[in-house]
């Protein structure tokens, strides 16, 4: 295996920061849609999906079991704990102001109740290498993964697991909070229990009963009644589950702000762009099963964030077919540029409390399906801006591309590639779209 030198990496994002100054000056010349001032931009990533190696994490374990749903284990993943200081190097090289990261829960507690010091610190270095660089910490306290001990009491389905989680939240604040710019507690928790209604049908199909299959094999391996990842599809009791969501983020918000009244603390929700088609739409009804309660909820938060990569029509049946123009992602899906903005809207509508937007980019290996979406969704957006929705920042998915679940290394949604042998990134030219706007603060 090869290992570049930190000079190595670093001469690559001082190229990358001379190509993105230089974008913007033909680009942008005469536009006048200047973002509000302290508008934070930047890239998001996510332990699990980059870090590799995070042993202690249920899943894990679910990627090396026989009939495992997962395409390949994450592995080394992107290198991401060893090589950080490259991936902010990246981030600032582009112009960007904010990193979006998170915590790896199972790294921090491995068992339960013995928090490591010494991950502490490493979240730690992550934080202070972000304020040299300029750049505005936007910590994740979970995205998804949870230690292997918790899934194996069940996971977020144990009446514990709010108390468990605000635990760790108040361990970590108190390590952490006083570098942190912005955190949230949970990442896309609406979505837990109710995946399958939103992946297209072909997929829940095969992936719900391969989920539940692999999910008891693990508790009958390690001989307990229940065991689920924080990234199931499957549960066999969403309404507790979503119940314990909710109170996790209560108590967890509530254990950060007990540590720093002053921290921004919120929730990163997905949110489609949902449209109704036609008269009695079920549209609204969708959207009450999706996110009427998490938006709700949200309003005792200091913001929310939204994350959104698609739009969805609807009519009095049910999910009607997008028109067959225009640019389409990996999956065949519709790559809609105003979506962004319609979710933004939407979520403001009911929480009424400021949005970060802290996902949206798409899965496509061509990379100028990413150059097109970037500024016309910043477009639509300023749009929202300026029609009054306290949007306060940007943080486009993903930074790098990275393991993306249960299809692998396949999907590709960063701002820069990565060598899976000598894990160098590369820049893409969206990375320079984006810097450029990011510079000029104007889209």
């Amino acid at each position: 295996m090869v290992t570049l030198t930190r000079r190595q990496f670093s001469a690559g994002a001082a190229m990358l920061g001379t190509a993105a100054s230089m974008w913007p000056a033909a680009a942008l010349a005469g536009r006048t849609r200047q973002f509000p001032d302290g508008f934070l931009w930047g890239a998001a990533t996510s332990a699990y999906q980059i870090e590799g190696n995070n042993i202690n994490s249920d899943v894990w374990q679910v990627e090396a079991i026989a009939g495992t749903p997962y395409a390949e284990p994450a592995g080394d993943a992107a290198n991401g704990f060893e090589l950080w200081p490259t991936d902010l190097d990246l981030a600032k090289a582009m112009g960007l102001n904010s990193y979006r990261f998170s915590l790896e829960w199972a790294r921090i507690e491995p068992r339960a109740g013995e928090f490591s010091v010494a991950m502490l610190d490493h979240y730690k270095r992550i934080i202070e290498g972000c304020h040299a660089r300029g750049l505005k910490p936007f910590v994740t306290f979970n995205h998804f993964t949870t230690p292997l001990w918790f899934a194996l009491r069940g996971g977020w389905q144990h009446p514990d697991a709010p108390t468990l989680f605000a635990r760790f939240c108040a361990m970590a604040a108190s390590h952490l909070s006083d570098g942190i710019a912005v955190a949230a507690t949970l990442n896309e928790p609406n979505l837990a229990g109710r995946l399958a209604d939103v992946l297209p049908p072909a997929v829940s199909k095969w992936l719900l009963p391969a989920d539940r299959a692999v999910s008891e094999k693990v508790a009958a391996a390690f001989g307990v009644p229940l065991f689920l990842t924080g990234n199931n599809v499957w549960y066999p009791d969403p309404t507790t589950l979503q119940a314990n969501l909710l109170k996790g983020h209560d108590l967890g918000r509530q254990a950060i702000k007990a540590v720093r009244g002053d921290l921004p603390v919120g929730v990163c929700l997905a949110i489609i762009d949902d449209q109704a088609v036609g008269s009695n739409s079920i549209r609204d009804t969708v959207r009450k099963g999706l996110y009427v309660d998490w938006l709700q909820a949200a309003r005792r938060d200091d913001f929310v964030g939204v994350q959104n990569y698609e739009r969805a029509l609807w009519d009095d049946k049910g999910r009607v077919p997008p028109p067959p123009e225009g640019d389409r992602n990996f999956a065949g899906g519709e790559v809609y540029s105003a979506s962004l903005a319609g979710a933004v809207r939407y979520a403001y509508s009911v929480a009424k409390v400021p949005i970060f937007v802290t996902e949206h980019g798409v899965n496509s290996q061509d990379d100028t399906v990413r150059q097109r979406l970037i500024p016309a969704a910043l477009g639509h957006l300023h749009r929202a801006i300026a029609e009054g929705v306290p949007v306060k920042g940007y943080m486009h998915w993903s930074l790098i591309d990275n393991f993306e679940w249960g299809f692998g290394y396949k999907p590709q949604f960063g701002l820069h590639s990565f060598d899976r042998k000598t894990f160098a990134r590369t820049a893409k030219a969206s990375a320079g779209v984006l810097g450029g706007i990011a510079r000029a603060n104007a889209v």
